[in-house]
């Protein structure tokens, strides 16, 4: 097996937003905001090479909505989905599978092409991963969610033929080494990859903590639907990375891409911050 970072560029969002309670004099230490209270967020996807198996790890938010749409998210950065890929040696055609970890914009959006009038699958050789319980909660979403859920992101995977699901089983095998994770705080069921790599598990940390300065429990997103199971689920999973001592992979941190975890006087904190290509 080996893994690869794949990056898609930069947005941004609200600091108070992704911080939900914590004051900015706060998190404003760690995440800087500009003028209009935004932060730098990544879009970091992962990319799995598993025999005959090419599976690529959410999207990003891919450049398919129309301007005014993506003026909001201030798109920035030199990389993107392809030239990633294409850095590596691969073409979007060279992907096996899609795994989504959830449905909201800024992870499925890479997921579907626009083709004059047609909205179309952007990898025609993968199969696309969600699972039911998620897959319902995006396609019937609560008002407070339905801006993070596009249809035009998600109903084209389905009509392509090329959606399965899997068990919202936790721990459930998807590839050899692969194993799959499920967390509801921030949307019901999304899936955390946990894979087996180099003597190390990867935890793939999605929107359970976006960023090295999630850490500390209290540091909730707003965007999170249930903050209090965000709270139980952060306690659970850092709890059991720190006895495990597992690498945490981070999806929006604008820096670090990688950490380890030490227990300290206020709670568990980064030990080491890392690339995966330094594994």
């Amino acid at each position: 097996m080996k893994l690869h970072t794949i990056d898609t560029g930069f947005f941004k969002l609200d600091g108070g937003a992704m911080f939900g309670v914590v004051p900015k004099t706060i998190w404003n230490k760690t995440n800087p905001a500009d003028s209009n209270n935004l932060c730098t967020w990544a879009m970091r996807c992962l990319l799995v090479e598993n025999g005959n198996r090419l599976i690529l790890v959410d999207t990003g938010i891919g450049n398919k909505q129309d301007e005014k749409f993506l003026s909001h998210y201030y798109l920035h950065g030199d990389a993107t989905l392809d030239s990633s890929l294409a850095a590596l040696g691969f073409h979007r055609d060279d992907i096996t599978d899609v795994f989504l970890t959830h449905l909201h914009f800024d992870h499925v959006g890479g997921a579907v092409v626009r083709n004059g009038e047609k909205l179309l699958p952007t990898f025609k050789n993968a199969t696309y991963w969600s699972n039911p319980k998620h897959w319902d909660w995006a396609i019937n979403p609560n008002d407070r969610e339905k801006a993070s859920f596009l249809k035009e992101n998600i109903l084209p995977i389905q009509e392509s033929g090329q959606l399965q699901f899997i068990d919202a089983q936790d721990g459930i095998n998807f590839a050899e080494g692969f194993y799959i994770r499920f967390v509801s705080g921030h949307t019901e069921a999304m899936m955390l990859p946990l894979i087996s790599y180099k003597g190390k598990k990867i935890l793939y940390m999605a929107d359970l903590l976006p960023s090295v300065g999630h850490l500390p429990l209290p540091y909730v997103m707003a965007y999170d639907m249930f903050p209090l199971t965000t709270l139980k689920e952060k306690k659970l999973f850092l709890t059991e990375a720190l006895e495990q001592d597992y690498v945490l992979y981070f999806e929006h941190d604008p820096i670090n891409e990688c950490c380890t975890l030490q227990q300290t006087e206020k709670g568990i904190r980064v030990k080491d911050t890392f690339k995966l290509s330094e594994l």
